[in-house]
């Protein structure tokens, strides 16, 4: 069934807030804005105080201190080292002090390549609590990838895990390692900032939700990585929606994982896990390899993102482990990871190729790319944001700001979808060209840049590939010298040995010429088809 309405709307009629909604869609015809129809109870309003941080906020949420003294915060289940409320405070506070003894000050970048461990949320509300901006990034990330964040964010400083501290041998910056090192080791270790952080006095530091809390960076269609910025305002709305989101499913005491795979089935039986954050991917592997089903008997909740849950491997979760509630979300780096959820199981069930509900205090648009007309439900057309997460703009870069937010402060997120009658939102396709294998964006124009630096080819075009066990795969088109004798496993082991792991070319075919448009851009459509139908011709 779908709803009718008269006409799309002008996006130069759209640029007031929504007026309220004529059906449960949350779409206003006269707008042609969806707004989200749930609202924060009051309890969870969002703080209006303007000086106000993130960490300020967070810490003011930890339990009463006679409470905090015995409740647990965090488990590392690796170590199986913990923290209670109280000594993650201590924590917090005594490494700002050991970060402002050393220097760092309000607005300094402190660039932070670590894996999950207890120490990162330590260390990311220290450096939020004295005014630093944190920016981090993937340590499966090569040594060139690294400097470059590291240059463009103009760290000030880098806090590493000492097994990824030779990623830093050509950068210039001061270098703190998370842990002690062997006694030969002479760097200092956030471990003993921590530990003598305390001495250390930290004068006042005035903080506003509209300052910079973090640049994250996310890769773009151009295939330039850029850095979002989010303010502290942006990550308190976050944290609240998460509170919010935590309430409605009554899942405020889960425990959230790192991932390993066999790591993590150990750890689920362990500790009894209930929740889980996941991929597409953890979701298949959950699928294919967990041969007992006591391996999940603890786990009520799977959230999944990053990239499309497909409706027949939703189904086939389901059928295997029909006690474990799965809903698939729909976030951005740009908007602070958020955007749509699932609250109820039953609604998750029946709209399996679904990612949710828009959040509270979220609107959304689909804009038609060639009219620039807001279109009503069930038509499809790129997605539009707007909320109180939506990213400040890219780091240096306005161009790209410009071309992402308008002045009404929308977010283009460049992904094709539509809304239905229910306001729930479909993501059927990418405007961008970004492939998503394993969870992680890869930027078809990094790899043909990298590609076109090889001396025997002339031209290259990446496309995605679809592929059951990853998602998606990145493949390479490549017209190669003449005469050259370059085979493919060359080509692949020469982007291999420059970028990180989900990065790397999985496929290469040679070919004559690269299709491209009169404006020289790549018709990737046309490969992406060529590649098809080698596959169709055989069913």
């Amino acid at each position: 069934m779908s709803v009718q309405v008269s006409r799309a709307v002008p996006l130069k009629e759209q640029s007031g807030d929504a007026r309220p909604p004529v059906n449960r869609s949350g779409f206003d015809l006269r707008t042609g804005i969806y707004s989200s129809v749930f609202q924060l109870t009051d309890h969870l309003k969002v703080p209006t105080d303007p000086d106000l941080g993130i960490a300020s906020f967070v810490l003011s949420q930890f339990p009463h201190p006679h409470v905090a003294e015995s409740k647990l915060a965090l488990i590392d289940s690796a170590t199986n080292q913990h923290l209670t409320y109280a000594q993650l405070h201590r924590s917090i506070r005594s490494l700002a002090g050991g970060l402002y003894h050393l220097g760092v000050r309000k607005g300094d970048v402190v660039f932070l390549l670590s894996p999950n461990s207890l120490l990162y949320p330590t260390i990311c509300l220290a450096v939020f609590s004295i005014g630093a901006i944190l920016s981090t990034a993937n340590p499966i990330n090569t040594s060139s990838e690294i400097a470059k964040q590291v240059l463009d964010s103009g760290a000030k400083l880098v806090i590493s895990a000492p097994e990824e501290l030779h990623k830093f041998e050509r950068i210039q910056v001061p270098t703190v390692v998370t842990s002690r090192q062997s006694k030969e080791g002479n760097s200092l270790s956030i471990e003993e900032l921590i530990e003598c952080g305390d001495t250390h006095e930290v004068h006042e530091i005035k903080i506003k939700q509209s300052d910079t809390a973090a640049v994250l960076y996310s890769s773009g269609t151009t295939g330039t990585s850029k850095g979002v910025i989010l303010t502290h305002s942006n990550l308190i709305t976050t944290a609240r929606l998460v509170r919010w989101y935590a309430e409605e499913t009554s899942s405020v005491n889960d425990v959230f994982l790192g991932f390993d795979f066999q790591e993590m089935l150990k750890a689920i039986q362990v500790h009894k896990v209930n929740n889980i954050a996941a991929v597409p991917p953890v979701v298949l592997g959950l699928v294919k390899n967990c041969k007992s089903n006591d391996s999940l008997s603890s786990v009520r909740r799977i959230g999944s993102g990053a990239a499309p849950l497909s409706k027949e491997l939703s189904e086939a979760f389901r059928a295997q482990f029909p006690w474990v509630e799965l809903r698939q979300g729909y976030g951005l780096t740009e908007s602070c990871g958020a955007a749509t959820v699932f609250v109820s199981d039953e609604m998750a069930k029946a709209h399996p190729g679904s990612c949710g509900s828009l959040l509270p205090t979220f609107s959304a648009k689909v804009v038609d790319m060639e009219t620039g007309l807001a279109l009503p439900p069930y038509k499809e057309g790129e997605l539009w944001l707007k909320g109180p997460t939506i990213m400040k703009g890219y780091l240096g870069n306005e161009e790209a700001t410009a071309a992402t937010l308008d002045k009404d402060g929308w977010l283009k997120t460049g992904d094709l979808g539509y809304f239905d009658e229910d306001g729930l939102l479909y993501i059927v396709d990418r405007v961008k060209e970004l492939i998503k294998h394993n969870g992680y964006q890869v930027a078809p124009a990094e790899l043909e840049a990298l590609l076109l630096s090889h001396p025997n080819i002339l031209d290259a075009a990446v496309i995605p590939v679809e592929d059951e066990e990853s998602g998606q795969i990145p493949m390479a088109y490549v017209v190669k010298a003449v005469d050259s004798e370059l085979t493919h496993e060359q080509v692949i082991q020469f982007v291999a040995a420059q970028v990180a792991p989900y990065k790397k070319v999985r496929r290469v075919e040679f070919i004559d010429v690269i299709p491209k448009s009169a404006a020289g851009k790549i018709l990737r459509k046309q490969l992406i088809l060529q590649t098809q139908r080698p596959i169709l011709s055989k069913l």
